[in-house]
């Protein structure tokens, strides 16, 4: 697919909004123009598409945006794209705007979507916009560090009041199912108790040295547990902190503050590294791609392995889905998958020594 194939392309959002997506489209739309190619603003992601609600953009329409949070393109979740007829609609609405490839900025529900329209021919690059660090072909996702950010200024104001009343504050912060932003806030706010999914929490030994701290004449008790837990979890674990030690216990859950806010410098940088990326890899004939930023450089996935990965990694995947891969596909799925388990490993052990 050669360049000048492209004369225009689109962009969208989707999913749940990260800071640092603006600063991504603004990428998008800043690059495509260099290369001489318009780009197409789609609004409210794939519903967007489905109701034919574009509008061409501008270098200057996306002026002044890479410092706001969330997007200017609006998001939204269309169950109308997941069916075979939303899909052609969205398909024929792309050929009748003139829209030759599309950039689409969001979590994995994103990139299913760019993988059905690249496969009924309007190739698609994914970037990785979520606050939840849960893409596994990524080791960053655009709007992680934002919220780190976000969490870490809250927990240290509740640690001010902590120290004062002499309490114990539980924080459930957000991560979807990954406990990522649990376990490295944990880590940045010296929280005393870190509690995620993928690890099994030990409630006893965790009581016990709650108990010993106060008797030392620790104050202040932060714990930081990540909404994967479930249910009632952060609520209960937090009266049952009261009950068991006498240290009053209050919960806070953090909720979608997280979200927003203006984009760190982090995210800024790495959403415009990953923004040009995408149109280059579109003009180079690529796609069903996922940009992602790996050892410290901008780099592309197949999104199928991407995919897969992903079910690997948090336990979806069957093993007829697994003996079905290439023999070397499957090996190195399995090296990545460990790997990335053994990254969460030792940042929960890092949390837990440090926990004193």
């Amino acid at each position: 697919m050669a360049n000048k194939t492209f004369k225009r392309i689109g962009v969208l959002t989707s999913g749940g909004d990260a800071p640092g997506m603006n600063a991504a489209v603004r990428a998008v739309v800043i690059s495509a123009v260099f290369k001489g190619i318009e780009v197409m603003g789609i609004y409210e992601g794939y519903k967007g598409l489905i109701e034919n609600d574009m509008k061409l953009l501008s270098s200057r329409d996306v002026s002044n945006i890479i410092n706001h949070g969330g997007t200017i393109l609006f998001s939204n979740r269309c169950d109308k794209f997941k069916t075979p007829e939303g899909l052609q609609i969205a398909v024929e609405n792309c050929r009748k705007n003139g829209i030759d490839g599309i950039v689409c900025i969001g979590g994995d529900g994103t990139f299913r979507g760019a993988t059905d329209l690249s496969r009924l021919g309007i190739p698609c690059i994914g970037i990785p916009g979520t606050i939840d660090n849960d893409i596994s072909a990524t080791d960053y996702t655009i709007g992680y560090d934002t919220a780190k950010n976000t969490v870490i200024e809250m927990v240290d104001r509740l640690r001010d009041t902590c120290e004062s009343h002499d309490r114990c504050n539980v924080v459930e912060v957000m991560g979807r199912n990954a406990g990522y932003i649990a376990v490295e806030c944990g880590i940045a706010t010296g929280a005393i108790a870190v509690a995620i999914k993928e690890i099994p929490f030990d409630k006893e030994e965790f009581i016990d040295r709650m108990q010993k701290l106060t008797k030392l004449g620790k104050r202040n008790f932060i714990v930081i547990a990540s909404e994967g837990m479930g249910g009632d979890f952060t609520e209960n674990l937090t009266k049952e902190i009261q009950s068991r030690t006498g240290i009053e216990s209050k919960f806070a859950r953090l909720a979608h503050v997280q979200r927003g806010g203006c984009p760190t410098c982090t995210d800024r940088v790495i959403a415009t590294l990953m923004g040009k990326k995408a149109v280059d890899l579109l003009t180079e004939g690529k796609y069903n791609l996922v940009v992602c930023y790996n050892n410290g450089k901008i780099c592309d996935v197949e999104m199928e392995y991407a995919f897969m990965l992903d079910k690997i990694v948090k336990g979806k995947a069957t093993e007829e889905e697994i003996a079905s891969l290439a023999p070397d596909v499957r090996e190195k799925m399995m090296i990545d998958a460990e790997n990335i388990k053994e990254h969460m490993n030792s940042l929960y052990e890092i949390a837990h020594i440090m926990a004193r």
